[in-house]
């Protein structure tokens, strides 16, 4: 076929066979999203871990592009979800929280009915959706995945700390059922991966998207018997290669079904790695902090896309994106209508996915709560008066009234070793009135995670 034959679909602007005549519409792509949980910067073998062993992920870097700059929309999971699925800071949702950053078995409410996710936005322009695994963003009417925009739903509502563990089937007709009280979760990843392969199979003919939403490798750690004490990294290890396991099954079913070149899979993470649980985590690589934190480490994550037909293969791209600009990306690229009613913070990505080389996000906002921590801007990175281990480091009892902005270049300094405040004046001016910029230009919804009630004693999250 010439390139006569072909024409640019959309404002994603991908080369698709054009319509002749009569002939059918432009064939869209279909897309998977492959959310991980807790999964560090370090984690993967294609990031740098020398004992993981990700050959299946790995492959998919080496077939697409590799970003070593793209950022989670929260640094904990309830939050991060919200701005993946609505494509807005979590703070505009209410899906965040000052006193339990995320929802708990006993939070009433959850993700507000008035957001706008991107599967609803693609359902309605005539894609099939599916979520497989876990949702975190409310466990009860009307909080639950079909009521925004998938099809259909296999998974468990909250996080795999939480006790029970309901596994839930619904096929968003009303016909919801629990199939398990307490979710076995050993057999998690083989069940969640065959429903995918099933999925494929029954909607390889027409659109589709499925978000598959990984439970691994939070805490606690829970591997198949094929998978149970085979890495060299131990228990956390090995719930990392059943999952790189999966995403071969899922990448072999593509390919089965001749549809992988027209399929956009994008394999990334909600936040850092939960450094609290010790050999129970992962690494942030040469990225400072975890999980929680507004350091790089909490929400800098590792992030592949290929898309075989429309992105080149084998590329690194060095500037920064985020989880939450998948929405855009998607809506844009599946042929939906982005939202007007209300601010959209996330921007399309297919640019630099197209060309590395090209700049598409130069601002980011590290919000923890409804606290701005931090800001970049380009290479510079304002931490705001940070209250967690660099106090400790330091030998210093933390006081906010008293403790000072940080700066980094963060291009040269990914690690946040060497603070830069007291010697660049002006960018600290500059970087002061961004984050004024942000504090002024974003709205503060309330808290739907702090309507939890009072618990009677402490709980991890």
């Amino acid at each position: 076929m010439s390139i006569n034959d072909y024409m640019f679909f959309g404002v994603a602007g991908l080369l698709l066979p054009a319509v002749h005549g009569n002939a059918v519409e432009p064939q869209r792509p279909n897309v998977i999203v492959i959310f991980a949980d807790d999964l560090g910067y370090g984690d993967l073998g294609c990031y740098g871990h020398p004992s993981i062993k990700t050959p299946n992920i790995d492959r998919m870097a080496s077939e697409g592009v590799r970003m070593t700059q793209f950022y989670a929309g929260a640094a904990v999971s309830t939050p991060s979800r919200a701005s993946l699925l609505t494509g807005r800071y979590p703070v505009r949702t209410g899906m965040y929280g000052d006193v339990y950053s995320v929802l708990f078995w006993d939070t009433p409410g959850g993700l507000p009915t008035d957001e706008v996710t991107f599967p609803q936005i693609i359902s309605e322009a005539g894609y099939s959706t599916a979520c497989i695994g876990k949702w975190h963003l409310g466990k009860d009417e009307p909080h639950l995945p079909c009521n925004f925009g998938f099809d259909y739903w296999f998974g468990v509502p909250f996080a795999n700390n939480f006790r029970p563990l309901p596994l839930i089937e619904d096929s968003g007709d009303g016909n919801r059922c629990v199939l398990e009280e307490n979710a076995d979760q050993s057999l998690l990843t083989g069940q969640y991966t065959e429903k995918i392969k099933d999925y494929i199979a029954e909607h390889k003919d027409r659109p589709f998207m499925i978000y598959y939403a990984s439970h691994v490798p939070h805490v606690p750690l829970f591997a198949s018997e094929k998978f149970d004490g085979k890495s060299r990294r131990g228990p956390y290890g090995d719930v990392i290669e059943e999952l790189d396991w999966s995403v071969g099954e899922i990448m072999k079913t593509l390919k089965k079904y001749g549809i992988d070149d027209n399929t956009m899979v994008v394999f990334t993470s909600d936040n850092g790695p939960w450094l609290s649980m010790k050999h129970r985590s992962g690494s942030s690589g040469l990225l400072r902090g975890g999980k929680g934190a507004a350091w790089e480490g909490g929400f800098r994550v590792p992030a592949i896309f290929r898309y075989p037909d429309a992105i080149p293969q084998g590329r690194t791209c060095y500037n920064v994106g985020s989880v939450m600009d998948l929405f855009t990306t998607i809506v844009n690229m599946c042929g939906g209508r982005l939202p007007e009613d209300r601010p959209i913070d996330a921007v399309d990505l297919t640019p630099m996915l197209k060309d590395p080389h090209s700049v598409v996000r130069k601002d980011f906002a590290y919000w923890c709560g409804s606290q701005l921590r931090a800001v970049r801007h380009g290479n510079w990175k304002l931490v705001y008066k940070p209250y967690d281990t660099w106090y400790i480091e330091q030998g210093l009892e933390y006081d906010e009234e008293k403790a000072s902005p940080l700066l980094f270049n963060i291009e040269q300094d990914p690690s946040e070793k060497l603070d830069l405040s007291g010697k660049k004046p002006e960018v600290m001016k500059m970087m002061l009135g961004l984050r004024e910029q942000f504090l002024a230009g974003t709205d503060i919804r309330p808290s739907v995670n702090d309507t939890r009630p009072a618990p009677a004693g402490k709980t991890d999250y």
